[in-house]
């Protein structure tokens, strides 16, 4: 076979009981409102295989990606540096690790791997020869920036225009929405890879358990006829559902899934194919900075400070993150770049700003890059370098904004270093 493909979906829905992640307090799940999947992906072509893998989760460490990468290679010949781990960034998932009050659910991960690694085992045992398609949409409807300029200059998280101080939204949106389908050569849908920048927060601060919009898009294009979606967020850090222009007003999450599923299939509608393309993967480690914090930072004073929720909850973790910064001053992160043909994903281990995410889609021209955030690591947010002058919900220093200024800046540049770098080579090292 000239290309294959092979898909699995595997259920991943934690046992009641479990705490929640998202909201930074403890929450305990007491009802599954939908099940979570893992979604696997295998791709192999001109002798070559990559593997995508998303969870229906907040976030995925790095420790956690490489124990699937070790095992995933050990097991099926799949090279640790060609496999993407990315979490779609649900809030109404479990705690797959640390935050605020919330304890990571280590019995659960372990079995999340154990889990995981049978899914790439079952995707490898089902490819089939495939053909693949590579489309666009643009979508305005579903994401808004959710930073609000005030007359004083600081930024609202979630502020609306009902507060006669809003002046304005602080940054634009990623309206692309990118779909990279595989059929059989007789026309049956294996599986589709979609990437869009968006929050899925919806039922995060409750006690049910739920994959969000992604798993609505997933069930509502299985309807459809297309077996296993993989939902790859994007650079989403600054990106809702809710629309601050219109009062903070947030469809559903059913809405946004079914909204983007029939998006995604205008786009399928008229894709054309191809049998094979080449597969390369790259990578890159880089070390990033903490931030340099003083007491206010600490108290939570400074201007444009925004703590959602009860302070107590950010001064609990304060004596214990203070520690790791001074001890350690930076933390290793991970850049990857998995090529299918002319096109590429790049990952970001954090909450990458959207003005970032569509820097490195600029910037990695004329290579067509999509940028997956909340990938193979987690740094927590990384916005651009004005986002700090003003302040707001994402800037505010705790356990999930611990990294300096510059260190969404720095990421945006090793992607596009990355993907230059390689194009450069001509993909002539696949494995560099």
């Amino acid at each position: 076979m000239t290309m294959s493909a092979g898909f699995a979906e595997v259920e991943i829905t934690p046992p009641l009981g479990t705490r929640k992640i998202g909201f930074k307090r403890l929450i305990v799940a007491d009802e599954v409102i939908d099940p979570l999947y893992a979604r696997i992906a295998v791709v192999e072509s001109l002798g070559e295989r990559v593997a995508f893998v998303q969870f229906d989760t907040c976030c995925i460490l790095a420790e956690d990606t490489q124990e699937i990468r070790r095992r995933a290679a050990a097991s099926f010949g799949i090279p640790e540096r060609a496999i993407m781990v990315a979490a779609t960034h649900n809030h109404a998932g479990p705690a797959v690790a640390d935050s605020g009050d919330v304890d990571r659910e280590e019995e659960y991960v372990e079995w999340l791997i154990e889990q995981t690694v049978a899914g790439i085992g079952e995707a490898v045992a089902e490819r089939a020869p495939a053909e693949v398609g590579f489309g666009r949409c643009l979508e305005f409807g579903v994401a808004h920036n959710r930073r609000v300029v005030m007359r004083d200059g600081t930024v609202r998280t979630h502020g609306t225009f009902t507060d006669p101080d809003a002046l304005f939204i602080e940054g634009p949106i990623d309206p692309e929405l990118s779909v990279v389908a595989f059929r059989r050569p007789s026309g049956e849908t294996l599986g589709v890879l979609v990437n869009y920048a968006c929050h899925p927060t919806h039922h995060g601060g409750g006690t049910g358990l739920s994959g969000g919009y992604p798993g609505v898009l997933a069930r509502a294009l299985k309807r459809q006829g297309c077996p296993v979606t993989l939902f790859l967020n994007g650079a989403a850090g600054n990106i809702h559902t809710a629309d601050p222009a219109a009062g903070g007003a947030n469809p559903s999450m059913e809405e946004v899934g079914e909204r983007l599923a029939q998006r995604v299939q205008e786009v399928l509608t008229p894709l054309s194919y191809r049998a094979e393309l080449p597969l390369a993967y790259a990578m890159t480690q880089v070390d990033v900075p903490y931030r340099s914090v003083g007491d206010d930072e600490i108290r939570g004073n400074v201007r444009g400070a925004q703590r959602f929720i009860d302070s107590a909850i950010y001064d609990r973790e304060m004596p214990a993150l203070v520690k790791m910064i001074r001890e350690f001053e930076k933390e290793s992160a991970e850049v990857q770049a998995l090529w299918l043909g002319e096109h590429v994903f790049v990952s970001i281990p954090g909450e990458l700003f959207v003005e970032l995410g569509l820097r490195i889609k600029e910037e990695a021209h004329p290579t067509r890059a999509s940028v997956v955030g909340y990938a193979n690591g987690n740094l927590g947010y990384l916005p651009h370098l004005e986002a700090f002058r003003r302040g707001g919900y994402e800037t505010t220093f705790c356990g999930a904004s611990r990294m300096a200024p510059e260190a969404g800046e720095i990421l945006a540049g090793a992607a596009v270093a990355l993907i230059r770098e390689s194009c450069r080579n001509e993909l002539d090292s696949p494995s560099a």
